[in-house]
């Protein structure tokens, strides 16, 4: 058996799992068994979580985010509930790509990617540690707000806007109040539509 301080993280891929395998004649069969015996858990083909007897911490799950389907990066419901800025929190990690849009349910749970136009894509997108082993990309605030605004139907005019974000998504407006205005405004140049109707109302 590998040492269990063999791994310095929960969430492994074939490569990293092949470097710790070397020793073995057939490395796909010794995978293979690792798979029976829950030692490790397949989140999709290559990508696995470590089980008993290897995990030592909870995995994350904005990790494996990044690692299923890319480029991505967290964004909409996952993002502001990630930042505090709505009450619910969200079962289904949400990112936003600019692949096709795709759908994985996995043992970790669900994982939606939704796509953007390359050219909405980079701008707001930050690298985020989450601790000394993990680093995710992520939407910023204002980033997520734009992205949750451009996937949402049409919004006519202010009453419509405040109806969505304070009714519909229950962001407080001390959280709208903290977003940065530089940040929204070069959104609002990129995006248009209901970003700039948003960015309109708040900070011209």
């Amino acid at each position: 058996m590998i040492g269990k301080e063999s791994f310095t993280i929960e969430e492994v891929d074939y490569n990293y799992l092949k470097s710790f395998l070397s020793g073995y004649k057939n490395i796909r069969v010794k995978i293979n068994d690792m798979l029976k015996k829950k030692e490790i858990v397949r989140i999709k083909k290559g990508l696995y979580i470590l089980g008993e007897p290897y995990s030592k911490n909870p995995f994350y799950r904005e990790t494996l985010s990044n690692l299923i389907y890319g480029p991505s990066y967290i964004s909409l419901e996952y993002a502001l509930s990630f930042y505090n800025m709505i009450p619910e929190k969200s079962e289904t990690v949400t990112a936003v790509t600019n692949k096709r849009n795709k759908v994985f349910d996995t043992p970790a749970g669900r994982f939606s990617y939704r796509y953007i136009h390359p050219d909405l894509y980079t701008e707001g997108v930050s690298l985020l540690s989450l601790d000394e082993k993990h680093n995710i990309l992520i939407a910023s605030r204002e980033k997520a707000i734009a992205d949750i605004l451009h996937f949402t139907d049409r919004i006519e005019n202010t009453a419509e806007l405040k109806s969505y974000l304070f009714e519909n998504l229950r962001i407080e407006e001390t959280e709208i109040i903290k977003l940065k205005k530089n940040d929204l405004k070069r959104l609002a140049k990129i995006y248009g539509g209901n970003v700039l109707l948003f960015y309109r109302n708040y900070w011209r």
